[in-house]
């Protein structure tokens, strides 16, 4: 039997949570997929190439309401910015790696697998580059295939899921779960609040953009509470 204290293992065990949450996330993006037209291997091709979840329902949504296809594009490109942050966060930790292991682990970075290593990073920092990688595969392993499972679950059901079923709370969950215990500085929460608080004041724009421009005046503010604390 594989020891349960070894990184991967522990990577796996942290992993493995996030499926309660993947789980109707993945369905109710394959029912909107199939809502929206796409077949089952559409909505399989687009969770595979993308593996973003919130771009993906960005996307559909805007191609729904007749969006220009460039909008699209930079709609789900914007909302997938945070992936270069997550890549930033991990480049001190992984980025040592091979060419091709770096190419694969920055195929498999999303909320979950950044949030989950960089804190075990946080906490072992002893840990080889060997190690690392273990764990953030880890982590991968019981989310990156439930994605498509779970995918495919929701084309080939469709509209047999029962609109009170609800399963869009499983989108807000995800990030709350991810972004709460991770604030954990000044910085963090005046990111947050900022966010919040543009993007309440900025939904009289069109085509969701209010979303987007909040999230860099969050970006923005963060960087000057961190940079004015460190002059401090």
């Amino acid at each position: 039997m594989q020891s349960t204290k070894s990184p991967y293992w522990q990577g796996v065990r942290a992993g493995l949570p996030f499926i309660l949450i993947l789980a109707p996330f993945g369905t109710l993006f394959g029912v909107v997929a199939a809502e929206s037209g796409l077949n089952l291997f559409e909505a399989l091709v687009m969770s595979v190439l993308t593996i973003a979840g919130a771009s993906q329902f960005t996307a559909l949504q805007l191609l729904n309401e007749q969006v220009p296809t460039l909008i699209v594009i930079l709609a789900a490109l914007t909302v997938n910015l945070r992936l270069a942050m997550y890549s930033a966060a991990l480049t001190p930790h992984l980025g040592q790696a091979s060419p091709w292991m770096r190419a694969s682990v920055a195929y498999c970075i999303v909320d979950q697998t950044s949030a989950c290593s960089i804190a075990a990073y946080e906490e072992n920092p002893d840990w080889t580059l060997r190690q690392r990688l273990a764990f953030f595969w880890g982590v991968a392993t019981p989310i990156m295939p439930n994605w498509m499972v779970f995918t495919c679950v929701g084309a080939l059901v469709g509209e047999a899921i029962p609109e009170e079923a609800a399963l869009d709370f499983a989108i807000p969950i995800t990030f709350i779960a991810l972004v709460v215990p991770m604030m954990r500085t000044g910085a963090h929460r005046a990111a947050a609040l900022a966010g919040i608080v543009a993007s309440l004041m900025l939904t009289w724009l069109p085509y969701s953009l209010g979303i987007i421009v909040a999230g860099m005046i969050g970006m923005m503010v963060g960087a000057e509470v961190e940079r004015r604390g460190d002059r401090a």
